[in-house]
């Protein structure tokens, strides 16, 4: 059986993944809900006095560019005080930067110190990009490639149990290939109703797919057609050609059940 995965076959959230958008629009991948209009003169100002909380903030003031220039060097800069202060967010979102070279040198080794640093404090988004880390042969010191989805899926269920639904998508496409864990469809399909329900767009449309294939759950075009529609008003840039296949799929079915009776 071929399956057809429409999402990324791990998911990380990083504060760095909405750095080049145009707006300052609340994002999951941070800690709390990031607020335009903050007043970052004050913020600036506390940050500078020593407040963590202040300091992560600038960071990420700097690094999205929300009503002041984009700046990733000073966003590397105001995360690492506040990560050398022991902030979980700040240091999950330098390890972000890390991870791309983004106002730092790229550093697969730094940007796990970070991950792991936040994760071990129990921060979700840490623990599921640890997760990615391991699944993806970036987490060992040396960068050796290697995979390792039975560490990748311990990360995950951390953070699953805090509701975090990238790492509940992430669980659900282990189920769903057997990486890390003997593969089970129905199992699969529950983790992305799980992370679907936690508002994640890439889950409803891996919903969608399951559904057009009958891959853990009866097929069914209908139920597909709505997954895939939810997964676009998400934002989630895939679901439209989807949703267009599937027409297409259920155009041609209807062609020939019409042709085979007008044969008839």
């Amino acid at each position: 059986m071929t399956f057809h995965i429409v999402t990324f076959s791990v998911v990380f959230l990083l504060s760095t993944l909405c750095a080049a958008r145009p707006t300052c629009s609340p994002s999951e991948t941070f800690d709390q809900p990031f607020n335009a209009g903050h007043d970052f003169p004050k913020i600036l100002r506390d940050a500078q006095s020593g407040n963590r909380d202040a300091q992560f903030l600038a960071g990420m003031t700097y690094e999205t560019g929300c009503g002041i220039g984009q700046d990733y060097a000073q966003a590397a800069r105001w995360y690492r005080k506040a990560a050398d202060g022991g902030h979980p967010g700040a240091q999950n979102n330098l390890g972000g930067l890390y991870l791309q070279g983004l106002g730092v040198e790229q550093s697969d080794a730094e940007a796990m110190k970070w991950y792991l640093r936040a994760a071990l404090e129990a921060h979700p988004a840490a623990q599921n990009n640890v997760g990615y880390m391991y699944e993806t042969g970036r987490a060992a010191p040396n960068t050796s490639g290697t995979q390792n989805g039975d560490e990748a899926v311990k990360w995950y269920r951390k953070a699953a149990k805090a509701r975090y639904a990238a790492a509940e998508l992430n669980l659900g496409l282990a189920f769903f290939l057997g990486t890390g864990v003997r593969q089970d469809l129905p199992d699969a399909v529950r983790w992305f109703l799980k992370a679907a329900g936690h508002g994640s767009a890439a889950a409803c449309d891996q919903l969608g797919v399951v559904y057009q294939h009958g891959w853990g759950v009866p097929q069914d075009y209908s139920v597909a057609a709505r997954w895939y529609r939810l997964a676009d008003e998400r934002g989630f840039s895939q679901a439209k050609r989807d949703l267009s296949t599937l027409d297409e799929l259920v155009r041609q079915a209807t062609s020939e059940v019409s042709s085979h009776r007008a044969g008839h």
